[in-house]
């Protein structure tokens, strides 16, 4: 989260002894805060709301409340109280976005993401708050929520390679193999550079060399063995156009492994798969 100001709570104090009470513990309360002691600021803030007696607090004094919560991990109370917040129109998108960070917590995700969407249109931060409902998504396993999240944060500009990079994984996830391979091309296009796009688009561009190497060697393979039982020999039409075609295949496979090796040199099975196809291309 990032940082909040506290909200000014200004407390009106009654000459009963209740309201004297309720008043020093708020005070008490605000300095906790101040010292980060927030498990004591929650406590006092409690104790003083269920006893104020003549003491009038505004309403928004329940950010104040709900973020001592939420930093002593009470997030069941953190949400009740970011709720009242927002009732009472207090630092609305914070709260929403700390009610979305209390349900990722609880890990009640489909919450959290409806939470986030609401942040999202109350916040002029809206890129860093995609990114962040992106990962909750993606641990709540909603992937296509989670694309569309990543999608904003690369789009505004917050932390654009990692977000390009999980956008990928979740299409990934969905065993949509084309649009994780597209995702990796664009991000590695982006941010050139970045070690977990180029290696990850570089494994894709192998897995690829690997099945048409496989199918070259396949077609090479079954023509040697026609030649073996003397079904044709090495002279024939058919096995030329049967070596022919290999060759397409060991061709085409060595396209996309000096791709791979283009962006990420250190790949060996790349370069191991390219010199098998150069022998036999």
């Amino acid at each position: 989260m990032k940082r909040v100001v506290l909200l000014l709570v200004v407390v009106f104090v009654s000459v009963c002894a209740f309201a004297q009470d309720a008043a020093e513990k708020i005070n008490q309360a605000n300095e906790a805060m101040k010292g980060k002691d927030y498990a004591k600021a929650f406590e006092l803030y409690e104790s003083a709301m269920g006893n104020l007696g003549d003491v009038q607090v505004p309403d928004a004094i329940n950010f104040n409340i709900g973020l001592a919560a939420y930093n002593s991990d009470n997030y069941e109370k953190a949400i009740v109280y970011f709720d009242k917040a927002v009732a009472a129109d207090a630092n609305v998108d914070k709260a929403l976005e700390y009610i979305a960070g209390s349900y990722g917590k609880l890990e009640k995700y489909d919450e959290a993401v409806e939470a986030y969407k609401k942040a999202i249109e109350a916040s002029s931060e809206s890129a860093s708050l995609s990114y962040n409902a992106g990962i909750t998504s993606y641990k709540g396993k909603k992937y296509e929520a989670a694309v569309e999240f990543f999608s904003a944060a690369v789009e505004g500009g917050y932390k654009g390679e990692t977000a390009q990079y999980y956008k990928a994984v979740c299409y990934n996830k969905l065993k949509d193999d084309a649009a994780y391979k597209t995702a990796l091309e664009e991000g590695v296009a982006k941010f050139a550079g970045d070690d977990k796009l180029t290696s990850a688009l570089a494994k894709v561009y192998v897995s690829e060399g690997n099945d048409l190497y496989k199918k070259g060697a396949a077609v090479l393979s079954a023509a040697n063995q026609k030649v073996n039982d003397g079904a044709m020999s090495t002279a024939d039409d058919a096995y030329n156009a049967e070596v022919a075609k290999a060759k397409e295949e060991f061709a085409a496979a060595i396209v996309v492994l000096e791709k791979a090796i283009a962006i990420d040199p250190s790949n060996a099975n790349a370069a191991k798969l390219l010199e098998a196809c150069n022998a036999v291309k």
